[in-house]
């Protein structure tokens, strides 16, 4: 027996001291590998929630634009970021991406055609939740984990659409190296495990496989979709074990048996005893205490003698003295009149059946308080077979009570729902309608028009939308008042519903604009129809306290047609077919068509090519020429607005004068002009050229510019040397302050005013008493028929003379031969410009020009 407790302690000591190894070096292990852990759930949570506001933002936006996609992503990325890129899928198609550099191979990726990440997509959609996929080998290159967030939007009748898919990849490599799982120091080898976080039913994704072979110590890797498992192992391996491990094991097995298992028999007998003694005491006593905690008193019914007996419990229930002899009676005493027959009635059915007896009513104590009681009993035959009920009850007034007062508050709170539905309604029906027609409004229009353009397609029909806009109506407004222009607002919704009918939607988008929705087949002709009836009646006069109102309506027709991505482009083409109907005249219909789309995509071209050719200072002044009538001595130059274009050449303004003006660039245009004008005037002054001035035109917009005469004041312009050529109609407009003041300042300023194409507007002699311009210019449609129309020649006359009885110098335009300058000389105008003597020129052909003329005069 010693022998075998040295060799018992020899073994077990050598034994401790490698438990003691072991665990030293798993316990380190486990220390680094949960750094790691923490690492990895809070960089990959990190990102993924930065994410979550970018998808808020597309649920309210979900018609946000490239531009405003990348700017919100933009504030996502920060240098503890490991997002690599972030991408929008509406409908899942990649259209939107941030940063788009080094990302472009991804726009235009199908996730329902790529068949290593259509899974992932799909699930994201249907299970309506974020699932992380990777690592994942990236169309544009390298590896990513991608996070992919569903994104529904609200639609019509409070349900929710489908929008596409906010993707997230977080760049592999700086998520390994920002976790610390490519840190050497650390002494360990790592594996992660659990592909598309799946946890251990996933595949191994990074690591060496030999790691999750070797007894590693793992964690799991909690992620926002899933989780992964970490394994590790030390870098060496785990310490090896003794080659006598087997036999150490043995002989502390064998005598560990020998000694102990004597008394380990007699110890478990023994304590099964003592542990079945103190169960039965700990049982009894909690009976006891559950009994008088839960103020439950039992009973027991002899139904052969109908002896009743109450522990003291019921008898406080029932408030009755205690020690006292019970009887049926007695129970049946206490017993509420109305509902003793039922109380009677539940105990007869148990008895009869020999099913558990269940009642409920109530009692009335001696002093006249009423309690509700819960009985509940089993029938039972005891030792003498005679048949007992055993039973318990409980005073439930307490519950009775607060049921009744839970259904009180439930009632209140259906009713309050019932209220607040009713509310939730009117509002939703407010924000849904125009107030003053009871239209449905934009927002409306944009829950249905999707759904509206599906249903069509899927009876067989088209969705067409005709826009409808008001002519003339702000003449209304302006001039009898908005509550006039609301009761036309209201004839004009009036007049729509009853055209449109059942077949169609109606909704006022807002100011006086109108949209009708219907559905067409193949022939169209019932739209244009349709659009003749609403401007027919449009045209009807509408009287209003006692005023006959008249306006029309011009309408843009477009018809899905099935190729469009969305249903919402049938507004931007039938705004588009709006505008040439306004454009056309007015009171008529327009249908969209791809030429006009091609005159959009053109525009839209020329468009940005003016506001890069204003970055690179491409718009430059020619100078025509202007000479004095009687001596044809030089007495000017008028500067002409060109386009220097890099591809075209020199362009005049009717190429891109309209769609300036509508970019308002106009006056932008007319400063460069004026800038590069009095530099080159510098130059001819210094070259002696000797001409006397440049006149230059100036916008209306230019005008209004508040910094104006500041900005002139800047360029130090010599007196009488420049002249602004302003349009007939700028003057006329004697509301606007503003104009009228900067005139008179550019005026003190010694620049000379000059009324451009006089004659093809509207002034009168008042108006150019007030002006008081120093030229004023015949415009060229006037001055070129007076060689064979007496008339037009009498008209330029009149013209001259006023001008020549209030001081002003007459400039004509347009003089083409010779004949019409004996002719302006003969009437008496001061100044000609025109082809006959000279073409528009850049400032160094006009150099060219007036030296050559100066050398054939003095020849």
């Amino acid at each position: 027996m010693a022998l075998v407790v040295i060799l018992i302690s020899a073994a077990f000591a050598e034994h401790q001291n490698k438990v003691v190894s072991d665990q030293a070096v798993r316990a380190d292990v486990l220390t680094k590998v949960n750094l790691i852990r923490a690492k990895l759930e809070g960089n990959i949570n990190g990102n993924l929630q930065l994410v979550r506001g970018l998808v808020a933002a597309v649920v309210t936006e979900p018609y946000m634009g490239q531009q405003r996609f990348a700017s919100l992503a933009s504030n996502l990325f920060g240098a503890d970021s490991q997002l690599n890129n972030i991408a929008g899928a509406p409908d899942l198609v990649v259209s939107l991406m941030y940063p788009m550099e080094g990302n472009e191979q991804a726009m235009g990726l199908d996730y329902r055609k790529n068949e290593r990440q259509r899974a992932a997509a799909l699930r994201a959609r249907d299970e309506r939740k974020l699932v992380l996929a990777g690592p994942v080998e990236l169309k544009q290159g390298g590896q990513g984990f991608i996070g992919r967030f569903p994104v529904f939007v609200p639609s019509a009748g409070n349900t929710e659409r489908f929008w596409g898919i906010i993707s997230a990849v977080v760049d592999v490599q700086r998520l390994y190296r920002a976790s610390g799982m490519l840190d050497d120091d650390l002494g360990i080898d790592v594996a992660l495990i659990g592909r598309d976080a799946l946890g251990h039913r996933g595949g191994q994704f990074y690591g060496n496989e030999e790691i999750s072979k070797s007894d590693p110590v793992t964690a799991d890797v909690l992620l926002p979709s899933g989780s992964w498992q970490l394994a590790a192992i030390p870098k060496n391996g785990w310490p090896s074990t003794p080659s006598n491990a087997w036999l150490l094991r043995a002989i502390m097995a064998t005598a560990g048996a020998l000694v102990v298992f004597p008394f380990l028999v007699t110890g478990r007998l023994i304590g099964e005893r003592q542990r079945n003694y103190a169960e039965l005491r700990r049982l009894s006593r909690r009976l006891e205490l559950a009994l008088e905690a839960s103020a439950i008193g039992v009973w027991e019914h002899d139904l052969a003698t109908n002896e009743l007996t109450w522990d003291e419990r019921v008898n406080e229930i029932y408030g009755k003295p205690a020690g006292e002899h019970r009887g049926y009676t007695d129970w049946a005493g206490a017993i509420h009149p109305d509902d003793l027959a039922g109380a009677n009635a539940d105990f007869d059915r148990a008895v009869a059946s020999g099913r558990p007896y269940l009642s409920e009513y109530r009692i009335v104590r001696p002093n006249g308080e009423v309690r509700h009681v819960r009985s509940k009993a089993i029938l039972y035959r005891a030792a003498n077979d005679t048949p007992k009920m055993i039973g318990a009850e409980w005073d439930v007034t307490a519950d009775v009570l607060l049921n009744k007062d839970l259904v009180r508050a439930k009632q209140l709170s259906e009713s309050k729902n019932a209220e607040l539905e009713s509310a939730k309604a009117r509002i939703e029906h407010i924000a849904l309608h125009d107030s003053l027609t009871g239209l449905p409004n934009r927002r409306y229009l944009d829950q249905v028009l999707e759904d509206y353009a599906a249903n069509a397609r899927r009876s067989g029909g088209h969705a067409a939308l005709l826009h409808i806009d008001l002519d003339r109506f702000k003449h209304i407004n302006d001039t009898l008042g908005h509550a006039a222009g609301d009761a036309m607002l209201v004839h004009a919704s009036t007049v729509l519903r009853s055209k449109v009918g059942d077949e169609g939607f109606v909704a006022r988008i807002g100011g006086d604009e109108f949209i009708v929705l219907c559905v067409v087949r193949d022939d169209t002709k019932q739209l244009a129809l349709l659009a003749n009836r609403v401007i027919s009646q449009m045209r009807e006069p509408v009287y209003y306290q006692g005023h006959r109102c008249r306006f029309g309506v011009s309408v843009g027709i477009a018809v899905d047609n099935g190729k469009d991505v969305e249903a919402k482009h049938l507004l931007v083409n039938a705004d588009i077919a709006l505008y040439r109907a306004k454009r056309r005249g007015r009171n008529r219909y327009e249908f969209f068509t791809d030429a006009m789309q091609s005159e959009i995509v053109d525009t839209k071209r020329i468009a940005d090519e003016i506001l890069g050719g204003l970055e690179r200072n491409e718009f430059i002044p020619f100078y025509q020429p202007q000479f004095d009538a009687k001596t044809l001595e030089i007495v000017g130059v008028e500067a002409l607005a060109r386009w220097r274009h890099p591809v075209k050449g020199i362009l005049a303004p009717d190429i891109f004068l309209r769609i300036a003006e509508e970019l308002n660039v106009v006056s932008i245009i007319d400063q460069a002009i004026l800038k590069q004008s009095l530099s080159d005037f510098e130059e001819w002054s210094a070259a002696k050229l000797h001409i006397p001035r440049v006149s230059v035109n100036v916008s209306a917009r230019r005008l209004q510019d508040e910094e104006l005469i500041k900005s002139l004041r800047e360029q130090n312009i010599k007196k009488g040397t420049v002249s602004f050529e302003l349009v007939e109609s700028i003057f006329l407009d004697e509301n606007d302050d503003l104009v009228t003041w900067n005139i008179e300042q550019i005026k003190e300023l010694g620049i000379d005013i000059e009324i451009d194409d006089f004659g093809t507007g509207y002034a009168s002699m008042v108006s150019l008493l007030k002006l008081q311009p120093r030229r004023l210019k015949i415009d060229r449609q006037l001055v070129t028929p007076i060689v064979k129309s007496p008339q037009r020649r009498q008209v330029v006359s009149s013209i001259i003379e006023i001008g020549k009885s209030l001081g002003i110098e007459v400039v004509a335009e347009g003089v083409e031969t010779m004949q019409h300058a004996r002719l302006l000389k003969g009437l008496g105008c001061d100044i000609l410009q025109g082809y006959a003597f000279g073409h528009a020129f850049d400032s160094e052909g006009l150099k060219t020009f007036v030296r050559s003329r100066r050398l054939r005069t003095a020849s």
